[in-house]
């Protein structure tokens, strides 16, 4: 061989790994994901994959993203925090306050992204709002004093009303938070509170069926897992006993729900896939700082109004977000 072919033949073989290096796929990262709902349940889940997308990341082409769906079951939410922490994930979404706990028992170094999650520093995941400061970060959902307008809103929109079943759940911090807010309250309304507990669905029935029994009640529904597994049974329950009801969020006024007033449901999601962008990226947990709700909805079905024969007041129809014919 001529000493020239030669040597640019060493020279095109030592190019080959940088060309077989440039060719290599980009790393392919892993997302946790700990829903609190059922896998059949889409809240929230559809705008997180988006704004995924929408930051360059595709699930089975740069990222792998894991589900687990326990569907409000304490026990399988203990299960699932431990089997995702043990996959070592770059980053675990918490879709919900109620999985927070159990994924802080399995892991204090994989960082964690939660939403609708009330008072986390009260609940002790997070030093502040402002400074993290460990592991977990994310969306606060609305503060306790909400649970204030939702009795003001039953009162504007049912004027008659004078007793209300607050549908809680008491097992967690956010249903007592919520639960003293409204006792707070409910005298310069003129209302008597009766307090529902929601463990289960035959509870649930019972106690709204023996509270329907006296004239002029009203429903308020506080936030939680239990209200969001349990809202289509609720809102029968509401429509069967026809008690006007005030719920947290939009998707109970489109499950035939009378009204609702709360921050919306999705954005968290969508706003938390930029922070799990964000780690990704390199940036802490403990460095980002945890976001309150950035707007609040008042929505309205009208067509229940009318089934439960109220007038709803053209202020409030004014006022509202979205209305439901």
């Amino acid at each position: 061989m001529k000493r020239r072919a030669f040597i640019a033949l060493l020279g095109g073989a030592a190019a080959w790994p940088l060309a077989a290096g440039a060719q290599q796929p980009e790393r392919m990262r892993r997302i946790g994901v700990l829903m609190t709902l059922a896998a059949d349940d889409p809240e929230g889940q559809e705008a997180f994959v988006q704004g995924l997308q929408e930051l360059g990341w595709t699930d089975g082409r740069n990222v792998q993203i894991d589900y687990r769906w326990p569907a409000g079951d304490a026990q399988r939410i203990r299960r699932y925090a431990a089997e995702l922490a043990a996959l070592a994930p770059d980053v675990i979404l918490a879709g919900g306050g109620a999985v927070v706990p159990s994924l802080l028992q399995a892991t204090r170094t994989v960082p964690i992204v939660f939403t609708q999650t009330p008072d986390p520093v009260g609940a002790g995941f997070v030093n502040s709002l402002a400074r993290p400061g460990g592991n977990v970060t994310g969306f606060t959902t609305f503060e306790y004093g909400i649970s204030a307008k939702w009795l003001e809103l039953l009162k504007e929109i049912a004027p008659r009303v004078t007793r209300a079943a607050v549908i809680r759940d008491a097992a967690i911090a956010s249903g007592t938070g919520q639960w003293g807010a409204l006792q707070s309250v409910a005298p310069s309304f003129g209302v008597e509170l009766s307090p529902v507990n929601m463990r289960d669905a035959d509870e649930i029935e019972r106690a709204v069926a023996a509270f329907a029994r006296s004239p002029n009640g009203g429903v308020i529904l506080t936030g939680s897992t239990l209200a969001v597994i349990h809202r289509d049974l609720i809102v029968t329950l509401a429509a069967r006993h026809k008690l006007p009801a005030v719920y947290s969020s939009r998707f109970f006024v489109t499950a035939g729900g009378l009204t609702s007033y709360g921050p919306d449901s999705i954005d968290p999601h969508r706003r938390a896939a930029g922070y799990v962008d964000r780690i990704l990226k390199g940036e802490k947990p403990a460095d980002l700082p945890v976001q309150a709700p950035t707007k609040y909805e008042l929505v309205i079905n009208l067509k229940t109004a009318r089934a439960l024969g109220l007038d709803v007041p053209p202020s409030l129809l004014a006022r509202a977000d979205e209305v439901f014919e």
